[in-house]
């Protein structure tokens, strides 16, 4: 096995050996060695950590003690909600676990390939199938799939960004590592395999990209944040309420003796158990995963499950322009000879033909013929000089940008203004440009002094159908557009104005300023940048974002992989490269940009729709709280049963939220979830407090039995709840018409059926109760309706707000 320390006269040896390259027996040997590149790594999370997350949780542990304590003092009838806890645990497992296997399953139908060379001639095979000591064949574009020992290289460089942070390519020569994970962005060569599988750093770096992970998301830190103070309330108000329990059944030494701490221990656990929001996780999980299942089936591949809901928030989206606005396919257009020189033809049809050629230069094949011998040396293409050149008899060949190869000097020349001319007129037409250029070697790796350009080269680009359509809509939702791409500003220009933008021309990143501030103002002033190298797109990135907006970034190529790592949200294309889609939120798997708007709508979905159920969950943790609060402050006893707060919870609470996160919503993204769902949910639990306190004190100043009282209370909140229910769903179309109608039968049923009334303890009202219940309904209904009214004008202002904040940046 190669290493680094080995003895020039093996490297010899392992040099030839790797040019014939592994045969069949070798392989099999190492194959049954376990010596392959075979390595499970799951897209998103393992069952294992699927099962923790919804399992072991904080609050299941509350659940849990509530559901001994109760089953030790042989009340297990109070129990239902230890069920209701466990089903949504399964409930929560299983969703997720349905989402895992459907992007598994898509990732695996789109893994890339390694190229390897198998007794004397190339292969392609599955990454998993390279085993130890291959030779790897590596080109322009490939993702190493193994870690290996140069033993050939030919102006290899590799991007290591992906493992340094370095956007810079280095160049590679032989004996020097590759790892997986890198990628080659000129050149190439060839490597022996010398670590695969767990082994190499392919594995270590899929964890981190493609594993499940929190993509920034509003809705879960929302929901953590109330998760966490409702952690900090259960202790002291738990204490809080078996105090005023206990006084109420006599006091502390009375009820001990008595047993009365039963009934005691019983109402604190009721007061304890509706404070924690059990269905709200469960409804967001569920909802990221329905959501991500949905876009699996029009081949979107979700690669971290609250990257459903960030797209949805996105204010800009940057564009790469190849692959993105265009379908990537390089067409070569025209020739336009600039000076005569023999032998230009033969040189562009060397470049066509060779294996590491990219695509502009594949594109020449066929239409020049007689390609020319072997060249003395070459310069390989790289992303920060953006041209290449080749050494033949004759002299040194030059093929890039125009701008690039002959920057701004020698104006006076009369071919060179010809040229300026021409690749400004041509590039305004939408076509790429490029200038081949003949001069004398030089020492080091530039542009000879004395080069003379020979010939202009035009190329088109085949624009998606449905770009246009995509920035419609993107426009139609406020969302910003930049386009930021390698190629020539103006023929970017070009084509963005093909599409519908407003890009009247191009802005040269080669002039973007140092100072943050004033390349904010300039990517705000400029909708389209050209000649943006890797370095440059991420700089962007993290300016926009360090002004507050969300940023989605879309690509295909290596160059736009660090772009998207940075982005709030990164969209890859299908088709590129394999550190890109990597690193990518989500990856469009037949590469049709007009999926997009898809994402957005179901992330507005989730978002929509998260919001109007948190309010129906925090609006019962407000009340609960405050009700545990008072009454144990008041020295009353708390009005309910934990069976009957669970029975009424279910069905105006958990049934129809289930329903409710799933119905179609188009509402536009607005921040500030987490403050609009606390403006309804704190006053309307307000509101159910002062009902329900008032109703018991007068219930009890009134002498009503304590089991009429409970009946009464649980009247009272049914009441609400389904008012609340009515509030949230409006408008109420006939999908929730029938939602609601069904939890209203369902209320009645429990009240109604003899067996539900028992194991309730509901008993018939007497008419001071029904007076005290219809009353205390009717005030709590009329608050609820000024809370709601008072929210919609504080939704509205966010609203207007967030279009005035975001105007002025």
């Amino acid at each position: 096995m190669p290493n680094e320390n080995q003895h020039p006269g093996a490297a010899i040896q392992q040099r030839a050996a790797s040019a014939q390259g592994l045969s069949t027996a070798e392989v099999a040997e190492r194959v049954a060695a376990g010596q392959t590149n075979a390595f499970v790594q799951d897209t998103s999370r393992s069952v294992w950590s699927i099962v923790r997350a919804n399992v072991l949780t904080l609050f299941n542990g509350i659940i849990l003690a509530c559901f001994i304590v109760l089953f030790a003092i042989g009340r297990w009838q109070d129990a239902l909600f230890g069920f209701s806890a466990v089903a949504n645990a399964v409930i929560g497992s299983v969703q997720e676990y349905r989402a895992k296997r459907a992007l598994d399953r898509l990732a695996l139908l789109n893994a890339p390939h390694a190229r390897v060379m198998r007794e004397g001639s190339e292969a392609e095979i599955a990454l998993d199938d390279v085993v130890l000591d291959d030779t790897l064949i590596l080109r322009a574009g490939d993702q190493v799939p193994a870690d290996g020992v140069l033993t050939g290289s030919r102006g290899l460089q590799v991007d290591e960004s992906m493992l340094t942070g370095e956007s810079d390519a280095v160049e590679k020569e032989d004996g020097d590592r590759v790892l997986s994970g890198s990628v080659v962005v000129a050149g190439e060569g060839s490597a022996v395999v010398d670590r695969v599988g767990a082994d190499s750093f392919a594995n270590s770096l899929a964890a981190e990209a493609k594993r499940f992970s929190l993509v920034a998301s509003e809705l879960r830190s929302s929901i953590d944040r109330v998760l966490k103070w409702v952690t900090w309330f259960v202790g002291p108000v738990a204490l809080l309420v078996l105090n005023a329990q206990m006084m109420a059944q006599g006091g502390w030494a009375e009820a001990s003796a008595s047993g009365a701490w039963r009934e005691a221990a019983t109402a604190t656990i009721a007061a304890v158990v509706a404070m924690v929001p059990l269905g709200l996780v469960l409804m967001t999980s569920i909802t990221f995963a329905v959501g991500a299942v949905k876009l699996a089936r029009q081949q979107v591949l979700v690669q971290e499950l609250p990257a459903v809901e960030g797209l949805a928030r996105v204010d800009i989206i940057c564009l790469d322009k190849t692959g993105t606005l265009t379908q990537g396919d390089i067409v070569f257009d025209a020739a336009h000879p600039l000076t005569a020189r023999p032998g230009w033809e033969s040189v562009l049809s060397w470049y066509g033909v060779q294996k590491d050629a990219n695509a502009t230069a594949r594109s020449l094949k066929g239409h020049f013929n007689d390609p020319a011998g072997v060249p003395l040396d070459r310069v390989p293409f790289s992303s920060a000089r953006k041209w290449s050149a080749v050494i033949f008899d004759d002299g040194m060949w030059v093929l890039g940008g125009p701008e690039m190869v002959f920057p701004a000097r020698n104006h006076s020349d009369p071919v060179l203004q010809q040229l300026a001319t021409q690749a400004v007129e041509l590039a305004a037409t939408g076509r790429r440009t490029l200038v081949l250029a003949h001069g004398t070697p030089t020492d080091d790796e530039t542009v000879p002094a004395d080069a003379v350009p020979v010939v202009l080269l035009t190329f088109k680009e085949n624009i998606r159908p449905d770009a246009a359509e995509t920035l419609t809509y993107f426009a139609a939702q406020d969302v910003d557009v930049r386009i930021i791409s390698g190629d020539n500003p103006q023929t970017v220009a070009a084509i963005a104005r093909e599409v519908g933008l407003d890009a009247p021309y191009g802005f040269d990143a080669r002039e973007l300023p140092d100072d943050d501030q004033e390349l904010l103002e300039t990517i705000n002033n400029h909708v389209v940048f050209g000649r943006v190298t890797p370095d440059q797109k991420k700089r962007i990135v993290v300016t926009l974002k360090g002004a507050g907006r969300t940023v989605a970034m879309t690509g295909d190529g290596v160059n736009d992989a660090l772009a998207i790592k940075e982005a709030d949200i990164g969209v890859a294309m299908n088709s590129g490269a394999a550190a890109t889609k990597a690193v990518a939120r989500l990856v469009l798997l037949d590469g049709k940009f007009s999926h997009l708007p898809s994402v957005v709508a179901e992330g507005r979905q989730v978002i929509a729709n998260i919001e109007r159920v948190s309010m129906l969950f925090l609006t019962k943790t407000a009340y609960a709280t405050f009700l545990a609060i008072a009454f144990g402050i008041l020295l009353l006893p708390f009005p309910f049963l934990p069976r009957q707060l669970s029975v009424t919870d279910g069905l105006t609470i958990g049934i129809p939220a289930f329903f409710l996160a799933l119905l179609p919503n188009a509402q536009r993204y607005i921040p500030g979830f987490l403050r609009r769902s606390l403006t309804f949910a704190v006053p309307a639990g307000v509101s159910v407090t002062l009902g329900l306190a008032s109703y018991a004190r007068l219930a009890a100043n009134m002498q009503i039995p304590e089991a009429e009282i409970r009946t009464g209370s649980t009247l009272i909140l049914a009441i609400i709840g389904i008012w609340i229910l009515v509030v949230l769903s409006r408008p109420v179309t006939r999908f929730k018409g029938l939602v609601i109608g069904a939890m209203m039968i369902g209320l009645v049923l429990v009240y109604s059926v003899p067996i539900a009334r028992d194991f309730l303890q509901f008993t018939d009202p007497t008419l001071p109760t029904a007076l005290l219940v219809l009353g205390t309904s009717a005030a709590c209904v009329g608050l609820i309706e000024i809370v709601r009214f008072v929210h919609r004008r504080v939704a509205y202002r966010d609203a207007q707000d967030a279009l005035r904040q975001r105007a002025s940046k």
